[in-house]
């Protein structure tokens, strides 16, 4: 799923790292989702400290981290939709 190679070179940096981080971010969930099943409830719980994390922002991290962390949270976003959508093995 990696799209960072094909980005368009207008991008700005934050696009940029945006994209890289949802790739790299959704290979991660992937691969370990390949090594051992992972239960909704604890990719929930992960998206959910990410999120608290991207509100800790008190002394200003700046645009490219903050783009970091919208591009990770995003791809748990389309992780959990995605493991919504599949049938469950049993």
């Amino acid at each position: 799923m990696n799209t960072t190679h094909n980005l368009d070179p207008d991008l700005t940096g934050e696009e940029r790292v945006f994209h890289e981080a949802y790739d790299r971010t959704l290979l991660y969930l992937e691969n370990r989702q390949t090594i051992a099943p992972l239960s909704l409830i604890d990719i929930e719980g992960e998206l959910h400290h990410l999120t608290v994390y991207e509100g800790q922002d008190w002394v200003g991290r700046g645009e490219l981290k903050n783009s970091e962390i919208q591009g990770q949270i995003y791809a748990y976003i389309a992780f959990i939709d995605k493991m919504k959508k599949e049938p469950q093995s049993k």
